[in-house]
């Protein structure tokens, strides 16, 4: 039996992603920042930020435009690199 092939996402469409990283003042900004560079459409409602239980981590919600595979990869390799970010989502 071979794999099931995963489903093609049919770009541009809207893609949601989650980055978790060290509570900061400016985790929030820092990448909405970072994000807008590779979606320069990005806008504030479309972001949201939550505390972990233990105030520890911040996690931001967010939507983009995504325009195809090389944009997401590009944009989860320099949130990670940041050093900023533990998982991107």
């Amino acid at each position: 039996m071979s794999e099931p092939t995963p489903p093609k996402i049919e770009f541009p469409c809207d893609y949601g992603i989650k980055v978790i990283g060290d509570a900061a003042p400016d985790f929030k900004q820092f990448v909405m920042e970072v994000v807008s560079r590779h979606d320069p459409e990005l806008v504030e409602e479309r972001v949201s930020i939550n505390a972990s239980r233990n105030g520890r981590f911040f996690s931001v919600r967010l939507t983009i435009v995504a325009t195809g595979e090389p944009q997401l990869k590009a944009l989860f390799e320099e949130l990670k690199a940041s050093g900023r970010v533990h998982m991107v989502l």
